[in-house]
């Protein structure tokens, strides 16, 4: 997969689907799956490392979980592998046009990713997008939610006013301009998304924003039900946490349980005496 297939996707109407990876092992059992694109999102900082937020993981962890995946999806589809995209984390793409570049390009030449994700339309951001476009990198967008800005936005939901919608509408149409190849959009109104998907060009991916995007994303940690918080927007499918916790434990106490004595070997009758001559 290739990101201009995504495109071919949305021209066909066919749906969009794609879940994160942060390992080789979760990279595979979503490719069985049949996804068309796996996303390393820097929400392995809290759903794998153990942080509140996404902030603290770095771009040597980022490239460290990618290969990974990478790894994962070459054995379990080494004849048409998903898209592979990487998260570009906080502070690696907002710091200037340089050393946005040099971030982006690790991913690429470092990791098995053919494409990066970066969250917000500041000019700023839309400049470094340009940029990263022209020397052959391809973007993914990401508005709404943008989790590296919870100190700002928080969790809650987005867009939901006159004014925000519309400035969401200009950033989605600003992104797609600068040459983005995809957009998320995260947990703002289904009516704006489904907008915004019939007016773009471009694929959107929706989480928590309706069924009216051209393909929709999730956490797959929050699909089996192994994250301890989970978005309003995306329930569970299973209990994971319950059901391993319980296959596990019973495992835990059949070693625990003492062993049962060895079975008394079978007594056979006396051989009777042999005659006297």
């Amino acid at each position: 997969m290739r990101p201009a297939d995504l495109t071919r996707r949305k021209q066909a109407g066919l749906p969009i689907t794609v879940l994160t990876a942060w390992d080789a092992l979760s990279a595979a059992v979503v490719a069985g799956a049949g996804v068309d694109a796996v996303l390393v999102g820097d929400s392995l900082a809290m759903a794998v490392l153990g942080h509140a937020t996404t902030l603290p993981v770095t771009l040597e962890e980022m490239l460290h979980h990618c290969r990974a995946a990478g790894r994962g999806l070459a054995a379990a589809a080494p004849n048409g592998s998903p898209l592979l995209i990487c998260d570009l984390p906080f502070l690696t793409y907002q710091c200037g046009l340089e050393e946005a570049l040099a971030a982006a390009g690790r991913v690429l030449k470092e990791t098995p990713a053919v494409a990066v994700k970066l969250e917000g339309a500041e000019p700023e951001t839309l400049a470094v997008i340009d940029r990263m476009v022209r020397s052959g990198i391809p973007v993914m967008g990401h508005l709404g939610l943008t989790p590296q800005s919870v100190h700002q936005l928080g969790y809650r939901r987005q867009a939901g006013d006159p004014v925000s919608q519309e400035r969401l509408r200009r950033r989605a149409l600003a992104l797609q301009e600068a040459g983005c190849f995809a957009l998320v959009l995260e947990h703002i109104p289904a009516e704006l998304a489904t907008e915004l998907s019939l007016r773009l060009a471009i694929p959107v991916i929706g989480i928590g924003a309706g069924d009216g995007c051209d393909g929709q994303v999730r956490v797959t940690a929050d699909l089996l039900g192994l994250t301890s918080r989970q978005p309003p927007f995306s329930p569970p499918l299973v209990d994971g946490r319950a059901i391993a916790g319980e296959a596990l434990g019973r495992w835990v106490r059949e070693q625990r349980a003492p062993a049962a004595p060895p079975a008394a070997p079978p007594t056979r009758p006396a051989s009777p005496a042999a005659p006297h001559c």
